[in-house]
């Protein structure tokens, strides 16, 4: 692992203090590539958190312009970037936050002939984007190339985190929880169903909570669990979440086997 300099020391030291993270916590983080995909509402939070932490590298994911009516969650972005490329915004905050990383964006619409050269060669994947179909897409490539992912969503005042290894014999993917009913890329948004700003920047600084504690290797692993959050009650509750033995994405049928398997299916919130 590459070592720490001299400004990164002072940058982490209230990291490196910390008996369950240490030096070799940090040099992990150092070492780690990020993709985040979205850099709306949960993205603002889940960006500068991970680069702040040290994460070594962050590809962020994101075809969209500023809009003014992006700002009340997207508080990455200025006014006076209405009309710019979120993405290359969102790269160049996390850079300017934290010199000592590098940030890549990627102006790209994600999609099912794209999504493995766009999240290849990452450690993990944050998923923030704001439609099942973007979900599905990256939660069955993750599965496919093993990559840890943590999907985060987040509408009106409802949030959902889970950190999902779906390729493991007992652990499940993120269609194991929402099934096949929401491939299609026609759910309601943001737009429609509006969102608690501070909502989604609660929702986001906890995906990446998540997702640090995986790459530097600290704490009890989460794996297969789903964090929902109430807004209104102000409460936060844990479930875990069963693998789906039907799943085609992470328990697709083995040579010579029927596709009969029912799915469980579930729900969610979007991004």
């Amino acid at each position: 692992m590459t070592d720490l300099s001299d400004t990164e020391l002072d940058r982490y030291a209230r990291h490196i203090v910390l008996p369950q993270l240490g030096g070799v916590g940090q040099r992990r983080l150092k070492n780690s590539r990020v993709a985040v995909v979205g850099a709306g509402g949960i993205g603002s939070a889940a960006i500068p958190a991970l680069a702040g932490a040290g994460v070594g590298l962050l590809t962020i994911i994101d075809d969209g312009l500023v809009e003014r009516s992006n700002l009340q969650r997207q508080t990455i972005f200025r006014d006076d970037q209405t009309g710019q490329p979120k993405a290359v915004f969102a790269a160049e905050f996390a850079m300017a936050l934290n010199p000592d990383i590098e940030a890549g964006a990627v102006q790209r619409r994600l999609t099912e002939a794209n999504v493995e050269e766009l999240i290849r060669d990452h450690d993990l994947v944050l998923d923030g984007s704001d439609n099942f179909a973007t979900r599905l897409t990256v939660s069955d490539a993750a599965t496919r190339l093993q990559i840890p992912l943590v999907s985060a969503a987040a509408v009106q005042f409802q949030g959902q985190v889970g950190l999902f290894r779906g390729w493991e014999a007992d652990k499940p993917c993120y269609r194991c929880f929402v099934g096949d009913a929401f491939d299609a890329d026609d759910c309601d948004t943001c737009a429609e169903a509006g969102i608690l700003g501070a909502l989604s920047a609660t929702v986001g600084s906890f995906g990446a909570l998540i997702a640090i504690r995986a790459l530097a290797g600290i704490g009890k692993d989460v794996a297969g669990s789903l964090f929902l959050f109430d807004g209104l009650e102000l409460d936060w509750r844990r479930i875990r979440l069963p693998k789906d033995r039907g799943c085609r994405a992470c328990n697709p049928p083995r040579h010579g086997e029927g596709d009969h398997a029912e799915h469980g299916g579930g729900g969610g919130v979007r991004g």
